[in-house]
């Protein structure tokens, strides 16, 4: 707490507290950065050492501070209401950091319960649910050097691990490792393994561990299951160094019903809808936010930028998009209603996506705004100016769902299922799109990606080869959830940490090994990132071999010299003398082969250098012969003219 002192004294008692203006950009919708006067924060007023509370419940007829000193009844502890305003404020002396705290709040029918501070920094540790007054600054940051270099990354490799920190590994005895105890294991074998970013779950508090921190009840609490504000900060800070983004799956979209939570926050609706046809999320037991309220998007957007301000998070995967979007979102017939419009989008939540993205590229242009949105909803990447979504990049739920549907057939069905491989190019550049293998489909029964494959043992591990490669080589921006670079056997297990006894067997030592050279691969390859976004970096050599199960494809990059050559083999059978056409006469070396001994493969001999001959094939003049090994992917490159 001195150290608290010390820094109110320095900065002349500087703790925000609320003003007309910010009364009035909050009702607007505009107030941004409203956790710095919302919430518990440390101060230092009237030569008194305390704490100032403030809470927005405009319908509540008493607000008091519930602790421990008053037996959690707020009574004689009242906040000052601001007249007109809908907010509770006052100075508390003596109130010191680690207080747990509720608000006693009694509603418009005179029922009093306690709640959970909606801004507050910190949550006690579940099962517990009061808030904790916590000093979220005055961390010392050294990722400068991080920051300074930010751009967008368009035409740069971004390649993501997701990882869920509470079973990427846990303690011996099945307890958590901690914010810092994961920089010593975490951040090495990230950057080891070849990736660009972190992904977490999301992070904030959540009271119901199986939820994955997507039902949440304290959206500014990064969750007390591993540490403290701080912690998590260093972890950030310690990724940076490293060279390592960060993103942070974010959830708008819903809040859990708990009674400590958001529901009825006040004794009435105040952050859902008070129409239960737009507040119920029957499918998940949740309650939608309430985006035609101005207060609640001020709430949202602040949320989002105090990640990005306080935890210099590089991104935010913002989850569940279509569910906001959608007022028929996986609701019955009599379970929704459409807009006065008639149609069934949620215009209130397309109007608070537009104004959250032109918000974050306001205060952090170079920040990712990563989309979950699993319909083909148009212009989810563009420009708000251009009546878009404003976001800088999609999942393409498409191509993953075309791709797992492909890879899970049995090898006599794939030749009439060959447009599922095809068909995603045509629309791979209708927005900024990030490739995800990612968590949602390795659960409830779907199986691990390498249990979906078919055939034998052997085949299932060249089959989630040839899934990687062929995610790797595609066009778009790379996400793959933890496990799935050593071959996880048994799907997603959400309490356990990864089986990491399986490197102890060949098969997942050597995928782990294939997974690294592949990110590196893809990380100093040119061509597979500079033009992820348009027809100039593709172009198909055969798309139509559909009776042998192969597709190969040429990606280019800004120099003729980077581009590669790609030929995927879909069947557990060689294909020998296989021709495909080439567009520049030369020899051409094989720079990546799934099938090398040391993956795991057969080790088939094949051509590490052809010839091109003048044989016209594909519609190019030039064309060469290739043995495919089975389920396998081969990248040629061409080499270099040699110079007397």
């Amino acid at each position: 707490m001195e150290k608290v002192i010390s820094m109110l004294i320095q900065h002349n008692n500087s703790v925000d507290e609320i003003s007309s203006e910010d009364i009035y950009l909050f009702h607007e919708g505009t107030s941004h950065h409203s956790y710095r006067f919302l919430g518990a924060h440390p101060a230092l007023e009237d030569g008194q050492v305390g704490v100032r509370f403030t809470v927005w419940a405009p319908h509540a007829s008493h607000v008091g501070l519930a602790i421990d000193q008053n037996a959690w009844n707020g009574c004689n502890h009242s906040l000052y209401k601001i007249p007109k305003s809908g907010f509770w404020t006052r100075f508390f002396a003596n109130i010191t950091l680690g207080t747990i705290y509720k608000y006693h709040i009694t509603g418009p029918d005179g029922e009093s319960f306690l709640k959970a501070d909606p801004y507050a920094f910190q949550a006690e540790l579940r099962p517990a649910t009061a808030s904790v007054v916590t000093e979220i600054e005055g961390y010392q940051w050294n990722d400068t050097a991080w920051r300074r270099k930010l751009k967008q990354p368009f035409n740069k490799p971004l390649n993501i691990y997701e990882v869920h920190l509470g079973t990427w590994r846990q303690k011996e005895d099945g307890s958590l490792h901690s914010y810092r105890e994961l920089v010593d294991i975490l951040i090495p074998y990230v950057k080891d393994m070849g990736y660009t970013h972190i992904e977490f779950m999301p992070l904030s508090e959540h009271p119901y561990d199986l939820s994955w921190g997507y039902q949440g009840t304290g959206f500014f609490a990064v969750t007390s299951r591993f540490g403290s504000p701080h912690d998590f900060m260093f972890l950030v800070d310690e990724c940076h160094q490293a060279g390592l983004g960060v993103i942070m799956d974010w959830v708008p979209a819903h809040f859990a019903k708990d009674a400590h939570g958001l529901r009825m926050f006040d004794g009435a609706p105040l952050f859902e809808y008070s129409d239960p046809y737009k507040a119920e999320k029957p499918g998940w037991g949740t309650l939608s936010f309430d985006y035609g309220k101005p207060e609640v998007v001020s709430y949202l957007i602040s949320n989002a930028l105090f990640w990005l301000d306080m935890f210099h998070i590089d991104g935010l995967r913002v989850d569940a998009v279509t569910s906001m979007i959608r007022l028929d979102f996986e609701k019955r017939e009599d379970q929704y209603q459409r807009n006065e419009a008639g149609g069934l989008e949620n215009l209130e939540a397309i109007s608070f996506l537009q104004q959250l993205n032109t918000a974050i590229f306001h205060y952090h242009p170079h920040t990712l705004m990563m989309a979950e949105e699993s319909s083909a909803w148009p212009g989810v990447t563009l420009p708000v100016e251009d009546h878009g979504l404003g976001f800088n990049y999609k999942w393409n739920m498409g191509w993953m769902n075309d791709t797992l549907d492909y890879i899970e057939r049995s090898f006599s069905e794939r030749p009439s299922k060959h447009h599922l491989l095809t068909f995603p190019i045509c629309y791979a550049f209708s927005e900024n799109f990030a490739l995800p293998l990612s968590h949602d489909e390795v659960v409830h029964g779907k199986k691990s990606l390498l249990n979906k494959m078919p055939g034998s043992y052997e085949e299932k591990f060249a089959g989630l080869r040839i899934l990687l490669g062929y995610q790797m080589t595609h066009p778009g921006k790379k996400l793959l959830f933890m496990g799935g670079e050593f071959g996880q056997f048994i799907e997603w297990k959400d309490q356990e940490q990864l089986d990491w006894l399986l490197l102890e067997y060949d098969k997942h030592k050597q995928t782990k090994e294939y997974t690294s050279d592949l990110n590196h691969f893809y990380m100093n390859e040119k061509a597979l990132w500079e033009f992820d976004h348009g027809f100039e970096g593709y172009q198909w050599l055969n798309a139509d071999d559909h009776s042998q199960s192969v597709i190969s494809y040429v990606r280019k990059g800004k120099k003729q010299t980077d581009d590669l050559i790609i030929v995927i083999n879909f069947q557990p059978i060689t294909q020998e003398n296989y021709r495909i056409g080439i567009m520049r006469a030369g020899q051409y070396q094989c720079v990546f082969n799934s099938d090398n001994l040391k993956y795991g493969g057969e080790g088939l001999m094949v051509d590490t250098s052809v010839k091109t001959e003048k044989i016209p094939y594909h519609s190019q003049k030039q064309s060469v012969v290739l043995t495919l090994p089975p389920l396998s992917m081969l990248v040629y490159k061409k080499e270099p003219r040699m110079t007397k």
